[in-house]
């Protein structure tokens, strides 16, 4: 049996119905190849297999991959042992995948950042997260979790909250809930701004979140007129489109100024 580990933040699923539940919200339009993010023990992969698709999974944890290995006879070819963070998906993938996965609490943030960098070819995610981390990315604007990341993946993603899981579930059992969520790529995912900008904007403006944009956004902006009533707002105020409006203001802004 595999050992959970605590440096790779190893909570292993142990109810099938959860698991099914998961595995279920899955729709995988679109898609022949789905990619199942730290197997572990493959409870969510028995079920995987049985559907319409092309399983893959990838696993840091050389145990795991082993198990994996000796348990799964149909996965032999298909089991990548590598970190996701660092896994170049186009050099794998020539079509769209969809990604799946009970995502370590530790590194569940860089996941879905990484899954940015490859929105091109992500369609959709379906991941079991820290409860607060799942329900920060589907959040809306006015809500005092909203931020960084769900304004990011909001831009490019619907996001659905799905139901939460109890830490009874898991072995060794997690110290807080967890909680299940659904991203689908925009049928339009090319935000109508400077997309360098646009993300520079939301970074600076939530890091210093208490303050308005006028003043957290001070480094861009510079010395070009900033009177427009957007900056008076703070940034957990705005909606995406409303960061894209801003982006392109502050954009034009310095252009003719």
């Amino acid at each position: 049996m595999v050992r959970p580990k605590k440096y790779l933040g190893q909570h292993f699923l142990k109810d099938k119905k959860i698991a099914y539940n998961i595995v279920n919200a899955l729709e995988g339009n679109d898609v022949a190849d789905v990619l199942e993010i730290g197997a572990g023990t493959g409870v969510l992969t028995e079920i995987l297999l049985k559907r319409d698709f092309r399983l893959y999974t990838i696993e840091v944890d050389k145990e795991s991959v082993i198990f994996l290995q000796n348990n799964f006879i149909d996965l032999q070819d298909k089991i990548i042992e590598g970190d996701f963070l660092k896994f170049d998906l186009k050099s794998y993938f020539d079509s769209q995948i969809a990604v799946i996965g009970n995502f370590p609490y530790n590194i569940s943030s860089q996941i879905l950042f990484r899954v940015l960098e490859f929105k091109e070819m992500i369609t959709e995610v379906v991941g079991m997260f820290q409860k607060e981390v799942a329900e920060r990315i589907a959040s809306k604007p006015g809500n005092k979790v909203y931020g960084i990341l769900s304004v990011l993946m909001q831009a490019y993603y619907d996001i659905e909250y799905l139901f939460t899981v109890d830490e009874s579930v898991f072995y060794p059992p997690p110290k807080v809930k967890s909680g299940v969520i659904r991203l689908k790529r925009k049928e339009n995912y090319v935000i109508d701004c400077n997309d360098k900008l646009f993300k520079q904007i939301i970074k600076m403006g939530f890091n210093q979140r208490r303050k308005t944009l006028r003043n957290s956004l001070k480094q861009i902006t510079g010395n070009i007129d900033t009177s427009d009533l957007i900056f008076n707002k703070r940034p957990e105020q705005l909606s995406v489109n409303e960061f894209v409006f801003l982006t392109n203001l502050i954009e034009e802004k310095i252009r003719t100024s």
